[in-house]
Parts: C-alpha cells; sequence; structure tokens
C-alpha cells in the first residue's frame, strides 16, 4: 500500500471504519443524547460535546496547515476545547449540528489530504497526520470512559 492510501485508511479507521480495536470516534458518539453529551464528571472537567468539537477543530488545524491557509477559519470562535452547552441551548439541534461540524471538518481534512499527498511531503507533514488519527482514537476512548461514568 502506498503512502497516501495508508494515511487516508487510518485517518478513515480512527473516524469511522470498522476497526479491530473498537468503537472510532464516530462509533464512540453515535446514540449519544444531548444530556449525556452535556454531563460532566465534575466541574471543570470537559464533556463528551467538548470532546467532540476539540476533534473537529484539530482536524481542522491540521487541513489549515497543510493547506497553507491562515488562522482564524474555524466555525466557531476560540481554539482548542469550545465551552459546551452554550447557556440555554442544550437542545439535540445544537447537539446534532456541532456533530455535523465534526462530520464536515473530516471531510474537509481527508479531501485536503488526498490533495496534498499528490506532492513531494516530509516526515513532519505524515507525523501530523499521523497525529489526527490517533487523536481520534485517544478522544474515542475517552468518550467510552464518559458513557460508562454516567451508567453508575
Amino acid at each position: 500500500m502506498n503512502t497516501a492510501r495508508l494515511v487516508l485508511a487510518l485517518l478513515d479507521e480512527a473516524y469511522e471504519r470498522k476497526t479491530w480495536h473498537g468503537p472510532n470516534l464516530k462509533q464512540s458518539l453515535k446514540g449519544v443524547s444531548v444530556v449525556e453529551a452535556a454531563w460532566r464528571p465534575r466541574a471543570g472537567r470537559h464533556n463528551i460535546w467538548e470532546v467532540a468539537l476539540h476533534a473537529a477543530y484539530w482536524k481542522y488545524t491540521v487541513r489549515r496547515r497543510i493547506a497553507g491557509q491562515k488562522r482564524g477559519s474555524f466555525a466557531l470562535k476560540g481554539s482548542n476545547f469550545f465551552a459546551r452547552p452554550e447557556k440555554g441551548n442544550a437542545t439535540e439541534a445544537a447537539w446534532h449540528a456541532d456533530k455535523k461540524l465534526l462530520e464536515q471538518e473530516h471531510r474537509a481534512l481527508c479531501a485536503a489530504v488526498a490533495q496534498a499527498l499528490r506532492k513531494p511531503h516530509d516526515t513532519k507533514f505524515l507525523k501530523q497526520l499521523y497525529g489526527v488519527a490517533f487523536h481520534d482514537v485517544y478522544h474515542a476512548g475517552q468518550i467510552r470512559l464518559l458513557r460508562r461514568m454516567q451508567e453508575t
């Protein structure tokens, strides 16, 4: 398998393709209600909703870097983690919209990667792409843990 196919396969498996190791990021979010998404294990800790947006932000960041785009074009103001739910906006519609943003950022990243892999690339470039896949798998596990904590 060539590098381009391998990188795209890693990104897709970490986000949505069937895996041998357990749920990927998209699977870990499947069936999560707005109440579950907004639940915090305690004050000051991130919830599932914030983790999902955090993953979307880093997909955007890597896409922006490999495409040579300027900062500041993410759909939400701020960076890294975004407080969710916003006051008075803990609705299924708001949760759905933010999951859709994650999906859009994944699609945009894969398109940018496919384009960028047509040109010569260095190790730093590939490490960023592998990093996004590992990041998705890490947060998929974190989301599964947050879901389990709510069962008790």
